[in-house]
């Protein structure tokens, strides 16, 4: 059995922000393989499935994300599911808009979400890291992050979320690398449609068939006056 973990903030408010793609991605994922309802338990959204052979659990934290480890550790103890067996989908700054990691253990980076986390089940659980990109300079983090999606991330984010439903078996199975093989999906610049060629300059305009003739004229008579 695996618990599948979305991060994101309650509340239609929140529901667009960058910092809610570990929401969206495990709902694209309960929707592909048509798991149970959600309902309320464990301080947050949960319902259940399987994918391939295996039993999941899937968990939007409604704590937000600074108490999602309350909600998380609370289902990880009913279900009696170890760390190593729970995968959190978050939002990741350092990583470009559509680009995606799959990483094992390691620290918080910041993310209040996995602060929250680590703090309650440690640091050995499995993250799936979906990139937004940074805004450029720290300041303007808070402000990104809880910032709504462009209409324009539309172009990546949807088929993003339709790979991660389609290949999570492959997370299902451990293989992280064919995972991330298979969202093959490109950051947004990369799908930038190409530049319009210039126009073509128009050529000069050269004289009318008319005019040239009369201007041969006149230098054939000029010519036969100097003969004589």
């Amino acid at each position: 059995m695996l618990l599948f973990v979305g991060l994101g903030n309650p509340g239609a408010e929140y529901a667009r922000n960058r910092h809610n793609i570990g929401f969206m991605a495990v709902d694209a994922i309960v929707r592909r393989h048509s798991f149970s309802p959600w309902r309320a338990k464990f301080q947050g959204q949960v319902c259940e499935g399987t994918i391939g052979d295996e039993k999941i659990v899937a968990l939007k934290p409604q704590t937000y994300m600074n108490e999602s480890g309350r909600s998380v550790a609370e289902a990880a103890r009913f279900y009696k599911i170890e760390p190593k067996d729970v995968v959190v989908f978050h939002d990741e700054l350092d990583l470009d808009p559509a680009r995606i990691r799959v990483k094992f253990g390691g620290g918080h980076a910041g993310h209040n979400g996995l602060r929250s986390i680590g703090a309650h089940i440690g640091a050995d659980y499995r993250r799936v890291r979906l990139g937004i990109g940074h805004p450029g300079s720290k300041e303007r983090v808070t402000g990104w992050v809880l910032g709504d999606f462009a209409k324009v991330d539309r172009e990546w984010l949807e088929p993003l979320l339709d790979d991660v439903a389609d290949a999570s078996g492959f997370l299902v199975a451990g293989d992280d690398t064919g995972f991330m093989n298979r969202v093959a999906a490109k950051p947004a610049t990369d799908k930038a449609p190409p530049p319009k060629a210039a126009p073509a300059a128009p050529k000069a305009a050269g004289p009318e068939p008319a005019a040239k003739n009369a201007m041969a004229e006149t230098l054939r008579r000029l010519l036969a006056a100097k003969k004589r």
